[in-house]
């Protein structure tokens, strides 16, 4: 029996909340819509599609000493993942809150996330997890852990090969530092942008090089429904995504793609089929109101059917 690949996962889960606006949104004026609240996070949101497609995993995140963090504690127990975080009694867990549109489509989004920077680089040194780092085949990180935590945690890597989620254009330049020591960064466009130094409308070729020359070797930029960008030792490639047959929330499609697309690498993939995995999980997730899509083997085997072939940019 082959053993399941192992990935310990380190950054974000928090709770989650999003308001969708049921007309047109109006600023500066009260818009009817509905509320949810759920448990997510970059990472364990990532993680969760890493798990659904057959790998082993582990998270070390941070919570506090509230109801939500007993809400965290019972959302990663039940995704079959073994839980490292650790918990401060004094302060309050983490939270997402998001305000989208009648079409799904981000409005604005607030983080409250000051744990993450005060204990995260702390936190990396603890005994256990050095052992969980040691013990695991790969690493995946996002940038909601300060500069230090990522420096040291790529350090404790010691070459295993370590992912990377972007979070958001302001919070990506904390990679900056480990670069050239990622597998692979997932970010959107607006976020390969800072950190590459350019525009939103520079090009596949001018972003990837940017990246390049900041010291990333591998990377993989979306676009909402324009052709994922990919880019390795092999060259630049795009993949078009198949249009969804519903919009219902688009939360959690980057997440969604970036989980899969690392499941098919540790899986045995390289780049360009496995991000046909990751596109097929982002469809999924669109069509989902969950923000972590429930699907069987053959709902995965149709859309993938659907995602075409890696195309290389000449």
């Amino acid at each position: 029996m082959v053993k399941s690949p192992n990935i310990l996962a380190v950054g974000g889960a928090h709770i989650d909340r999003r308001g969708q606006v049921s007309g047109p949104y109006v600023p500066a004026a009260s818009n009817p819509g509905t509320m949810r609240e759920d448990v997510g996070g970059g990472v364990f949101n990532a993680l969760r599609s890493v798990v659904r497609r057959g790998v082993s995993a582990s998270l070390l995140s941070l919570r506090g000493g509230d109801a939500a963090a007993e809400a965290v504690s019972a959302a990663i127990a039940s995704a079959g993942i073994a839980d490292l975080s650790a918990v401060f009694l004094d302060r309050t867990t983490p939270s997402y809150t998001a305000l989208i549109d009648r079409d799904g489509e981000l409005i604005v989004g607030f983080a409250d996330m000051a744990l993450y920077d005060l204990a995260f680089p702390k936190q990396i040194r603890r005994a256990k997890v050095r052992g969980a780092i040691a013990s695991a085949d790969a690493i995946l990180c996002d940038a909601n852990l300060p500069s230090a935590a990522l420096e040291r945690l790529v350090a404790q890597a010691a070459g295993k090969p370590v992912f990377a989620i972007a979070i958001s254009p302001a919070k990506v330049v904390r990679l900056m530092p480990v670069l050239g020591s990622l597998a692979v960064l997932f970010m959107n466009r607006r976020e390969a942008g800072a950190l590459a130094g350019l525009g939103d409308d520079a090009n596949g070729h001018d972003l990837a090089g940017g990246l390049r020359r900041a010291g990333l070797t591998s990377g993989v930029v979306t676009a909402g429904g324009e052709p994922v960008l990919g880019f390795d030792g092999e060259g630049l490639f795009s993949i078009a995504p198949p249009a969804p047959r519903r919009i219902a929330d688009v939360t959690g499609a980057g997440d969604a793609l970036t989980g899969a697309t690392v499941a098919a690498l540790l899986n045995g993939l390289p780049l360009r089929a496995a991000l046909r995995e990751g596109i097929a999980a982002s469809i999924l997730a669109i069509e989902s109101t969950e923000a972590v899509p429930a699907f069987s083997a053959a709902n995965f085997a149709q859309m993938l059917a659907l995602v075409p072939g890696a195309l290389e940019v000449a």
